[in-house]
């Protein structure tokens, strides 16, 4: 009897202390296991050493496993909010708003009341302030007078409300979450509407604040509640709220790859379902409006797919455009069904064309274009007056496009590199890697620059998207945050 019992309680036992030592290894720190492939996002190795040849699917299979088994270790431990600690700063009674990525309309277009400087001093515009931030890309968004950022500091991600007029800060509240070192940490822009904040963590914790006070209002764990996947590099999925629905949009890629959320109480409106099985990308969903419907359009990691506003269905979706590292851009959707992408890794670009076939929906390909024509690791193109303006991986160089993806021009020798850009009143404003700023010509008539600046001294990676409210242009390396004004004097 001893030995028969012997037999049935060792084996559990060892298992049981196997399974406990595969879960302390997933939510230790980054082990021998080594997940980053040096040189996909564009920065030399940091290694003395040769790293280890590692098959795509070896990768993709220990990534998963340890995903699963940081999931299971934490299904009860979902981060506790904190509580918000006030600052002395004071909310700017300056006018306007860039209350999300790619501002107002989604289309990384100001439309500014402040008439914006033609020409800059010898020492470019005024710097009005500056702040430290934690390593990363995570950009402002900014409304009511106040700057939202969510930072990140060793074990924590930290929402911050900086007054507009000066920097400093007004409130500031966390979560404790570990993010190791990946290049950066944070990543993404937060969404405001009304008296809420909505983030997107690097985790893919999703938190809605209070914008004056900093309270935490509700919080949701894509991971732990949608069987979301953490892209490499961090989650750089920025949170929609469609004005027009009123409702918050967000892309776990687990089992559903959209779902609708109720943004004032954080309750799930509606789930699309997941049938190819798509995951998570760092892409952020952009709206389209095409045959009387309202659809969000999602660069998922297989695919590209339109989903109902009204119902989370998915009428149209197409394997033609994936990209096989990381799919970073967002779709810049036309006015007549028309959608452009494009990617960095030798992606090139492509156009699709939406098409109301009476009973469906579908999507075809109208052309494709190569890396050397035009592809972008990082940076959304930006539409203006049946135009597109953005920089081009294959050299760096900033160009306009046609509609039929054609050059119209180049900027020659001046490079740019993975960092943003952005138009207002008529101006192109293009940073580059080490924080210099080019105004130029947002134009087809070619590449006319009005002036150049050092906007961050010493600049390192100035990839974090910008934004302008008021002639104040709020830019970011990858530790510090400046604002600039822009304004005509």
């Amino acid at each position: 009897m001893k030995n028969s019992l012997a037999g049935i309680i060792a084996p559990c036992v060892l298992a049981i202390a196997g399974m406990a030592g595969l879960v302390l290894w997933a939510t230790a720190s980054p082990s021998n296991v080594d997940l980053r492939t040096d040189g996909l996002d564009g920065v030399p190795g940091l290694r003395k050493e040769e790293p280890k040849k590692q098959t795509a699917d070896n990768v993709q299979w220990w990534s998963d496993l340890r995903q699963t088994l940081v999931a299971w270790s934490k299904w009860s431990q979902r981060p506790v909010l904190g509580e918000p600690i006030r600052g002395n700063g004071v909310p700017s009674q300056i006018v306007g708003s860039w209350p999300r990525f790619r501002g107002q309309n989604y289309d990384a277009i100001a439309h500014e009341t402040v008439p914006l400087a033609r020409k800059w001093p010898a020492g470019g515009p005024k710097k009005l302030w500056s702040v430290d931030l934690g390593e990363g890309f995570a950009a402002a968004a900014v409304s009511q007078g106040r700057v939202y950022v969510l930072d990140h500091i060793p074990d924590a991600d930290i929402m911050r409300c900086l007054s507009l007029d000066d920097g400093k800060e007004i409130w500031r509240n966390s979560y404790p979450v570990v993010v190791p070192p990946n290049h950066g940490r944070s990543r993404t822009v937060p969404a405001v509407v009304g008296k809420y904040v909505i983030s997107l963590g690097p985790m893919c914790q999703v938190v809605c604040w209070d914008a004056d006070s900093g309270k935490a209002l509700w919080l949701i764990d894509l991971v732990i509640e949608h069987g979301a996947t953490v892209p490499e590099w961090y989650a750089g999925q920025c949170p929609l709220v469609d004005v027009a629905t009123d409702r918050l949009i967000l892309a776990p890629g687990g089992k559903d790859l959209l779902i609708a959320v109720d943004y004032k109480t954080g309750e799930v409106l509606w789930e699309s379902g997941n049938p190819r099985g798509w995951k998570m990308t760092h892409s952020s969903i952009i709206p389209m409006e095409f045959a009387g419907r309202r659809m969000y359009v999602y660069c998922g990691s297989g695919g590209v797919a339109g989903v109902a506003a009204e119902d989370g269905s998915i009428p149209w979706d197409t394997t033609d455009w994936r990209i096989s590292v990381a799919t970073c851009p967002s779709p810049v959707p036309l006015s007549d069904g028309r959608v452009f992408f494009c990617g960095g890794y030798n992606s090139g670009s492509l156009m699709l064309q939406v098409e109301d076939r009476g009973d469906r929906l579908s999507a075809t390909t109208l052309f494709r274009r190569t890396a050397r024509q035009f592809g972008s690791e990082q940076q959304t193109p930006v539409l203006l007056d049946g135009y597109l303006y953005g920089v081009r991986q294959h050299d760096k160089k900033l160009v306009c496009l046609d509609l039929e993806g054609k050059e119209v021009w180049n900027s020659g020798r001046d490079k740019f590199g993975a960092a943003p850009y952005m138009v207002a009143d008529g101006l192109l404003y293009a940073m580059n890697d080490d924080g210099q700023l080019t105004m130029a010509e947002a134009s087809p008539s070619g590449y006319h620059v009005l002036g150049k600046t050092q906007a961050i001294e010493g600049g390192d990676h100035a990839w974090g998207p910008m934004a302008l409210v008021a002639g104040r242009l709020i830019v970011r390396d990858m530790t510090r945050m400046v604002c600039l004004d822009v304004g005509e004097k």
